[in-house]
């Protein structure tokens, strides 16, 4: 069931009042731009001409005048984005279950991003934001946003040159898990990391604690590389329902997730080319369709339990 914008009332009204607030925003921004424009031009136009300073003297007028704009609405823009991700957002949660709740300021730490084992490249940049958290039934779960990057620094002739690399961008979730287990196992896709990836999921980590496991479902080690520290344990864990549901989830999926299994718990990160719960400045917010992609990721972040059947338990974990 997904949540009817239209028929809610209250929400209706916030929309509205939050529709004059970014009406104002989208001007003042497209006042900005122009003015920015127009200065750049100027400058430009002097050097053409042949007279750059002058040139340069009266197009930093409106480039400054522009910078002001945007300055004076910083704080108006700061606000506008809260309220959407609590005030909107946050009723799309409530709608799909009471316990779920939204923190735009909080996220996933690096110290657990790497504890997922998920990720071979410690970040240099880590950035995570919006965290939803929640109990379905009896499966507490939380998500949140996350971008982790690394660094690399490259000798030129004209001095060092940095350059930023991405490790992982969309939303990593974590949730009990609905059986007791000891030990690691990961699933990685086949893809992972392109083609040098594939390599070193494949290679790499069959000479460590983590051994690849050769699984009876031909679809499932076609998608994935799977490897874990114990074999007898990574097939009790993966057993042919939860991989038939897993590749149903990865064909949902956008792009191929990966999965970790640790401590009786599991992870799973989703890579996405957008940053979700955002505010629209230049789209209207009274036009429901601007916020079916990310009431679309709520639900389809919540009936992760429902689609894994994380709920069933298995032998008396609680």
């Amino acid at each position: 069931m997904l949540f009817d914008i239209a028929n809610d009332v209250a929400l209706q009204q916030v929309l509205a009042t939050m529709e004059v607030t970014r009406k104002r925003i989208a001007a003042t921004q497209t006042k900005g731009y122009t003015f920015i424009a127009a200065g750049i031009l100027i400058c430009i136009l002097g050097f053409v001409l042949g007279f750059p300073i002058p040139g340069v003297i009266v197009g930093l007028i409106p480039l400054i005048y522009g910078g002001v704009l945007f300055f004076n609405i910083n704080d108006s823009l700061k606000a506008y984005r809260h309220a959407y991700k609590t005030n909107v957002i946050g009723a799309a949660l409530k709608f799909l279950d009471e316990s779920l709740s939204i923190n735009p300021y909080q996220g996933i730490e690096a110290s657990e991003f790497m504890y997922t084992q998920l990720f071979t490249q410690e970040p240099d940049r880590y950035k995570t934001e919006d965290l939803v958290t929640g109990c379905a039934d009896r499966t507490r779960f939380y998500f949140a946003e996350v971008h982790a990057e690394y660094k690399t620094v490259t000798q030129t002739k004209d001095g060092t040159r940095t350059e930023w690399h991405d490790i992982f961008r969309g939303i990593l979730f974590a949730a009990d898990f609905n059986k007791k287990f000891n030990g690691v196992t990961i699933v990685r896709p086949k893809d992972f990391g392109a083609a040098f990836g594939a390599w070193f999921s494949k290679n790499l980590f069959s000479f460590g604690k983590n051994d690849v496991i050769q699984l009876e479902n031909v679809a499932f080690d076609k998608t994935f590389v799977t490897y874990g520290s114990d074999q007898v344990g990574s097939r009790y864990i993966l057993t042919p329902a939860l991989m038939e549901r897993i590749l149903n989830l990865n064909h949902q999926s956008k792009y191929n997730i990966s999965l970790s299994f640790i401590e009786s718990r599991m992870y799973i990160a989703f890579p996405l080319n957008r940053n979700y719960f955002e505010a629209p400045i230049f789209k209207s917010l009274v036009n429901a369709e601007a916020l079916n992609d990310d009431i679309t990721t709520i639900k389809f972040m919540y009936d992760i339990v429902k689609e894994l059947d994380l709920n069933t338990r298995i032998w008396g974990k609680a």
